[in-house]
């Protein structure tokens, strides 16, 4: 017979809850080749990442990839790291922090905000225990992808059901998929262009650079590549530039197959050949990262700078900056609706009820 998480620790007069778990991508625990290997091997071997046979791809990461790689990137994670960690780390946790202390204000019912992630520490099973323990009865998921795909969105979907799995009570659940055209993400991503520009200038172009997927996922029918250009469409518009002050391309790729295009650093080759200056914003990434601070600020900037571009700058993530709370804010309490207003059912009667039917206390 399985054993269900809450068969004999259920606390029947424990008030009921509102449960909102954060999912983002997840981060090494030290930025070392150890424990970069353990991340890396969680997080290739997740098939909506990687879709080659199993077998084949599980041959290629555990005898070449797992053997090179965590070696030559522990020296750009150690560029990044900070003494509170990963800076996808500590954002995520500010993030949390500060949204716990929003939502407290604008809803009457009991709300814990907790965030997981999908690879790493602490997981999305350990998040949705923490959230298991204050008894939630509804359950409110936002990974923090702006743009929906398959190996971020979905994935996150398949870590949350496999525990949710040996739950004995489900709560009502809700799962924000994506939020890349939402009217106050694109004025939160546009202020902060404006509020850079106004202190460091402007440039000939600005680029939004997405993170890459191969070419094939777009072909097998993930929306991700289209929502990256509404998003960055909808950010222009919204600044009034022309079709000339803004290009979007797509970065990290790796391997010989083809990616989505133009590759980032491509075409920031290109732009340098042609002595124009670039700013460089990231609308895919709600915390900057290795992908944004190592490759976007230090390799790109380099290339771009050696090759004849005359200036480049890096506009930072939303992060944890007052805009950006105020906006998962509002689209917590929008998605969540009646369940922040919900009135909850006496503890007290359910313990008597539980314990006349000779549940122990």
């Amino acid at each position: 017979m399985p054993h269900y998480l809450g068969t004999s620790h259920h606390q029947h007069e424990q008030q009921g809850t509102t449960g909102i778990l954060l999912i983002n991508l997840g981060t090494p625990d030290k930025p070392e080749p150890a424990a970069i290997r353990r991340y890396l091997a969680e997080f290739l071997s997740d098939p909506r990442v990687i879709e080659y046979p199993r077998w084949l791809w599980k041959l290629i990461l555990h005898g070449i990839i797992l053997r090179i790689r965590p070696g030559k990137i522990a020296h750009a994670y150690q560029s990044i790291w900070t003494e509170n960690g990963s800076p996808l780390m500590h954002f995520t946790r500010r993030q949390t922090e500060m949204l716990n202390q929003s939502l407290a204000s604008r809803a009457k019912a009991k709300l814990h905000v907790v965030f997981g992630m999908r690879y790493g520490k602490p997981s999305i099973a350990t998040a949705l225990r923490t959230l298991h323990s204050s008894n939630i009865e509804r359950l409110l998921i936002l990974p923090l992808y702006p743009q929906y795909s398959a190996t971020t969105s979905a994935s996150s979907f398949d870590a949350v059901a496999k525990e949710l799995v040996s739950w004995r009570r489900i709560p009502s659940l809700k799962m924000i998929m994506q939020y890349h055209d939402h009217p106050a993400y694109i004025e939160a991503l546009a202020n902060s262009i404006t509020r850079f520009r106004q202190t460091n200038g402007s440039a000939d172009i600005l680029l939004f650079s997405f993170h890459g997927l191969p070419k094939r996922y777009l072909l097998a029918g993930d929306p991700y590549f289209c929502q990256c250009h509404k998003t960055a469409r909808l950010v222009a518009e919204h600044l009034g530039f022309s079709d000339t002050q803004w290009q979007i391309s797509f970065q990290s790729r790796v391997g010989k197959e083809e990616w989505l295009k133009p590759y980032t650093d491509k075409l920031l080759l290109e732009l340098a050949q042609q002595s124009r200056s670039v700013q460089i914003i990231c609308p895919g990434f709600s915390s900057d990262c290795l992908e944004t601070i190592e490759e976007i600020n230090i390799q790109n900037r380099a290339l771009f700078l050696e090759h004849g571009g005359t200036g480049y700058d890096y506009i930072p993530a939303l992060n944890d900056s007052p805009e950006h709370i105020e906006f998962l804010s509002q689209l917590l309490c929008d998605e969540a609706g009646e369940w922040f207003t919900v009135e909850e059912e006496d503890a007290t009667l359910r313990a008597i009820r539980a314990k006349q039917q000779g549940a122990k206390f």
